[in-house]
């Protein structure tokens, strides 16, 4: 939970702090369903379906992030963001962007299922199998269902009174994960998966609807509100078309280099790592974010200030020992939670931990923001996606996918180059603080060597 500056007022003090427990108990019983469940479901199925499902879960992303204009951040920052009629274009925006990304989805399924009948891609490819066109097609329905999604979810998230979006979210989760492992059992498909994400989609969706405060929905648009969305949104937009190419262009390499298994382990790897990485994200989207915009709002730029570096505290403590825990006792974690047909997972969670090192700067992300100053939120995503399409081909070149997973996990680190001149152009770069907190790496790489001596 991110410390929040005394010198704030009580009550922003008081709902941060609310909203950081509950965004923690919400993060930890999430992760505690999907890792149980994956743990059962990677023992009804063979890991060729979470390969196939790694590329449909991608392309949704992909088409998410390629049309994201910042509506959620956007009620959360705008001075209007509790206005009904804002709020109404806000979600005639959405509507609208939903049915487009599905048709996208469809034209992407055809698209396969012709690459498959010309025989494009190499039998072993993941691109190849025969089931992809049509979770593709089925998953794409997942974007109208989202597309009706009330933003009386955001003004919640907004005045940090987030109690009802946090059991939305478990109850979806939940009755997901439910009908993930009954189909999976029954059926030993890869379509227990594609019916899990859809139900869990549609009862969130339900709900933001049902038990949330405020006018219905109405589709309208209003010009002025229509202006300010894009107005926001055209850097985000920029950031997010890039930024998804960055944070999913492994997989999209992957897709044509790897064999359907081998990118189900992937993903495996993948998934246990971004189960660490969403606690932080999720506290710097529902908590940080927020807190930053209401103190931005205020004027006091050194109330902003003084927010920024207080919040930055657990979060570089956590990712850094995260990152050098995981750094030496992956394999082990592996061996654990996994059958041998996974063991491979272990080393590659290991390298991508690396990752875990930059992540920590997520929370300059949001103030950035707050602030208004989006360009270099997207400017932060154009390193990303240019350092990984440039690391990947030629660590491939030199040493195979082995040395690729290692650009995966470093190509973050050229975005430094950016976030610590930005900051200290705001004024919120302090080089003594970034250097006294860089033991817990350290602290992390010895606690696990500690534990994988004791139980191997």
């Amino acid at each position: 939970m991110p410390s929040i500056d005394v010198s704030l007022p009580l009550s922003l003090r008081k709902r941060a702090m609310w909203a950081s427990a509950l965004n923690l108990v919400a993060v930890f019983a999430s992760q505690v369903m999907r890792l149980g469940g994956n743990l059962v479901i990677t023992r009804l199925l063979v890991p060729e379906m979470f390969g196939v499902m790694a590329i449909a879960t991608t392309v949704s992303v992909l088409l998410q992030m390629l049309s994201d204009v910042g509506l959620r951040p956007n009620v959360i920052q705008s001075s209007r963001g509790d206005e009904p009629l804002f709020l109404d274009t806000v979600w005639t925006v959405q509507v609208i962007r939903g049915f487009v990304l599905f048709l996208l989805t469809l034209l992407l399924a055809l698209g396969a299922q012709f690459t498959q009948h010309i025989e494009l891609w190499p039998a072993h490819s993941t691109y190849a199998a025969p089931e992809l066109p049509m979770v593709l097609a089925l998953s794409g329905v997942a974007a109208i269902i989202y597309g009706f999604q009330s933003p009386k979810v955001d003004v919640a998230i907004r005045v940090f009174q987030q109690k009802k979006v946090v059991i939305a979210e478990l109850i979806a989760q939940f009755v997901g994960l439910i009908a993930m492992l009954v189909a999976g059992y029954l059926t030993r498909s890869i379509w227990s998966l594609v019916a899990a994400g859809l139900l869990s989609t549609l009862v969130f969706t339900a709900l933001s609807h049902l038990i949330f405060q405020g006018p219905r929905n109405r589709l309208r648009l209003e010009p002025a509100a229509l202006r300010e969305v894009f107005d926001y949104g055209r850097w985000i937009l920029l950031s997010s078309s890039v930024g998804v190419l960055a944070m999913q262009g492994d997989r999209i390499w992957f897709g044509g280099s790897m064999s359907v298994a081998e990118l189900g382990v992937y993903s495996i790897a993948v998934a246990i790592l971004g189960a660490i990485q969403s606690v932080l994200l999720r506290l710097a989207g529902a908590v940080a974010l927020p807190a930053f915009s209401e103190a931005t709002r205020s004027g006091d730029k050194e109330r902003v200030r003084s927010l920024y570096y207080r919040s930055r505290a657990l979060f570089d403590l956590t990712s850094l020992f995260a990152c050098g825990f995981l750094l030496t006792a992956s394999p082990l974690m592996i061996s654990w939670l996994y059958d041998d047909r996974y063991a491979g997972a272990g080393n590659t969670m290991a390298i991508l931990s690396l990752s875990l090192f930059t992540l920590r700067f997520t929370l300059a992300h949001q103030l950035w923001l707050a602030m208004g100053l989006t360009k270099y939120v997207a400017m932060d995503n154009i390193i990303r996606v240019v350092s990984l399409f440039i690391l990947l081909p030629v660590l491939m070149a030199i040493g195979g996918v082995t040395y690729a997973i290692w650009g995966v996990a470093l190509h973050t680190f050229f975005t430094l180059f950016l976030i610590f001149p930005v900051n200290r152009k705001l004024g919120l770069l302090d080089l003594k603080r970034e250097l006294v907190v860089l033991p817990a790496l350290l602290i992390g790489v010895l606690f696990g060597e500690m534990i994988t001596s004791l139980f191997t």
